[in-house]
């Protein structure tokens, strides 16, 4: 099982200014290359302080500007906030500019307030996805592409330049039925159970499994698994991250499934029912030995890659450290796990 950072790129405190926060995201990146994982993730999102990157294909350029091996994922784009003529270039030109290590990693869209205030109806989103989806892939893949939809209706037209390799595309979805569908395609999964128990998990998982056991040879894709994981040094600092992340949750929860209650581009923190220790539950947050039996679950069930969301809003200096550590203490022997059940 491999290892992907995810840039969570979060401005809890507004304070914090743009220069810092993508400098430190870029320190994060160039430090996941160095301790060995295999990608890092960016994310989208727009007019709100968490997960606060606008251009995931332009932070893509400037992370493959700095790093040489590393995969960069964008987790994700999303389709229905934009122009597929327009964005299919752009896919081009930064898969050529970061020398096609670019996954682009694609999907519908989360939070209501923010996507309403794209001006795109969120009981949209679904439909307008799915036709995006194929009206960029058929852009990507043809030469001459003509379209006619509810939200795209125009004669033929070519892309350029040309895409001098495939770009791989990764969909994400929760729902069993998407995961699926997708993996039937050929496309790389990202998913994740939120905190869902593992009954969910396995279900994704399965869903998978299936869906890659019926896509074309030599189409099978990867499967993603997202998790809040921290590897701490000991008790008092598993339970100070983890009242981070309860806190974090507040905000998150607030624009995911809440009212999307937003001030000044700043989310406000609502409490919710989950407890402290409901929510220990559902993400790694642990020390060495509980960190590398969870994860070599998740690589006996059949997961290929976690993605790896490591900020709570601790000191970027700690996160650096988390992550060397982790590479030390955890990666060689859940790469053992990988072995044993390959």
């Amino acid at each position: 099982m491999d290892f992907n950072h995810f840039l969570n790129a979060h401005m809890l405190d507004p304070a914090t200014g743009g220069v810092r926060l993508y400098r430190e995201m870029t320190e994060q990146a160039v430090h996941a290359e160095a301790c060995g994982y295999r990608g890092v993730s960016i994310p989208e999102h727009h007019l709100i302080n968490i997960l606060l990157i606008p251009s995931p294909l332009q932070f893509a350029v400037h992370v493959a500007a700095r790093t040489k091996r590393v995969e960069i994922v964008t987790a994700i784009a999303v389709l229905p906030i934009r122009d597929m003529r327009v964005f299919a270039g752009e896919v081009v030109q930064a898969s050529i500019l970061t020398d096609h290590r670019l996954i682009l990693g694609v999907g519908r869209g989360a939070f209501r307030w923010e996507i309403e205030r794209m001006g795109v109806p969120f009981g949209e989103l679904k439909a307008r996805f799915e036709d995006s989806l194929h009206l960029l892939e058929a852009l990507l893949t043809q030469d001459e592409v003509a379209w006619d939809s509810p939200w795209y209706r125009f004669d033929p037209v070519t892309v350029m330049p040309r895409p001098e390799r495939p770009v791989p595309l990764m969909v994400a979805t929760m729902a069993p039925e998407g995961i699926e569908a997708a993996a039937k395609v050929g496309y790389h999964i990202q998913t994740t159970p939120l905190s869902s128990n593992n009954a969910v998990l396995k279900g994704q998982v399965d869903a998978f499994h299936r869906g890659r056991a019926q896509a074309k040879p030599g189409t099978g894709g990867r499967l993603m698994l997202q998790r809040g994981l921290y590897l701490a040094e000991n008790d008092a600092e598993a339970r100070e991250v983890l009242e981070r992340a309860h806190a974090y949750y507040d905000v998150f929860e607030n624009v995911w499934s809440g009212p999307g209650r937003v001030a000044g581009g700043r989310i406000e923190r609502l409490p919710r029912a989950q407890t402290i220790e409901e929510l220990k539950g559902s993400l790694l947050i642990c020390g060495r030995d509980e960190m590398i039996d969870r994860l070599s679950a998740y690589a006996e069930l059949g997961i290929d890659e976690v993605i790896a969301s490591s900020n709570f809003g601790q000191e970027n200096a700690r996160t650096l450290a988390m992550m060397s550590r982790f590479t030390a203490e955890v990666m060689p022997a859940v790469a053992a796990v990988r072995r044993k059940v390959a």
